[in-house]
């Protein structure tokens, strides 16, 4: 069982540390500002066309799918969908469906919000480094700037059947080449011969990317010092938090060991291939618990559609039950031994995860882009 061995309080702001054997765990607010790699310092021009990058279907292979498509700002830069759907599709959130005929695949996992990621990888003590920060489900990036690049080469997402892999972001630079705002916003941002080219559109939209932060929810006042920001009912659902076990995983400023782990969340039957995860493990990351609000359905998948199934799915496996035919009791996480949750206590633990929310973040949309095409892809 957890227990609360610190809590001090160090320049206004306090730390909770807990220890289970030789672990140490550490919450803690989150950064005040965020951190950007050396070989991508942040500034107001390369932000600005990144935004404008984001919002652009100009980065799609058929150009009908942008960033936002999938993370738009009234969605808190997620969707409203178990996983999505990329090119060929038509409409926003919930109401997104493929065109008519079709023969491209579901994204085959549910997609993270944006909200954030800048600070994917920090521990502790405020310690990370954005230049290998964990990115997607699997891990398969370690920056923002790789991982800004990947959706436009992968098929479903917005390559699209016109260009292969190796053939869609050399054909994306000709594409911006030719639009001579594009041309003076490279240069103007990266102030540098050739400046339009693979390397800088990933810096970009980085860097935009690092200013969608949220780092004010009622439980960063908590841990910044402020006993009021959240209710003795969520304090006894953090206590719970810790108690049954969630932190073995959750933990940390972002609530997340940034870890792969074996659950056996069941398959999501819209697919037509098992989801192998990590290494066909069936292992994916530990997502970030800050705000949920915006990412419903939960996991890798999207299976559950509340905060209450994820819940009810771990007190399953804690109890041994099969949710997966294909991950076996032998081969799930070790730390599912460790749990123990039962219904009653849900609610409570519920209440704590809503302290994580933060709604003030950065929504303004773009009235155009420079390609002139719809903001945000076809989504109307």
């Amino acid at each position: 069982m957890l227990s609360i061995l610190a809590c001090r309080d160090k320049v206004s702001e306090k730390t909770v540390t807990l220890k289970k054997n030789k672990d140490t765990l550490v919450f803690g607010a989150l950064p005040r500002k965020v951190k950007s790699p050396k070989y991508n310092l942040s500034s107001k021009e390369k932000v600005d066309l990144g935004r404008l990058l984001f919002f652009d279907p100009i980065l799609s292979g058929d150009k009908d799918v942008a960033c936002a498509t999938c993370h738009h700002p009234s969605t808190g830069y997620s969707e409203f969908l178990d996983i999505s759907i990329g090119v060929n599709g038509t409409g926003f959130g919930s109401k997104r469906r493929f065109n008519t005929p079709n023969d491209i695949p579901f994204v085959k996992r549910n997609a993270h919000t944006i909200i954030n990621t800048a600070f994917n990888g920090l521990e502790k003590e405020k310690d990370y480094n954005p230049e290998s920060a964990p990115m997607f489900w699997d891990v398969r990036a370690n920056s923002l700037e790789e991982q800004a690049l990947m959706p436009i080469k992968t098929f479903e997402e917005m390559r699209g059947h016109n260009f292969s892999e190796e053939e869609i972001l050399l054909e994306v630079v000709e594409r911006l080449k030719n639009i001579p705002e594009y041309v003076a916003l490279f240069d103007k941002a990266f102030k540098e011969e050739n400046s339009l080219n693979i390397e800088n559109i990933g810096k970009a939209i980085s860097s935009f990317e690092r200013t969608i932060v949220a780092n004010n929810s009622r439980f960063d006042q908590y841990m910044r010092g402020d006993e009021d920001a959240i209710m003795l009912s969520e304090k006894e659902g953090f206590a719970l938090f810790k108690k049954v076990g969630c932190a073995n995983c959750h933990n940390g400023p972002m609530f997340s060991d940034y870890k792969i782990h074996v659950l056996g969340v069941p398959e999501n039957k819209k697919l037509n291939e098992l989801d192998l995860g990590t290494e066909e493990s069936f292992g994916f990351r530990t997502a970030s618990l800050r705000n949920l609000r915006f990412s419903a359905p939960y996991m890798h998948n999207g299976t559950f559609v509340s905060l209450q199934k994820v819940l009810e799915f771990y007190e399953d496996i804690a109890n041994n039950k099969i949710t997966n035919p294909n991950v076996s009791l032998t081969s799930r996480d070790p730390f599912v031994d460790q749990l123990d949750l039962s219904v009653k206590e849900m609610s409570l633990i519920i209440s704590f995860l809503n302290t994580l929310n933060d709604e003030h973040f950065p929504k303004d949309i773009p009235e155009t882009v420079p390609s002139g095409l719809s903001v945000s892809g076809n989504i109307k």
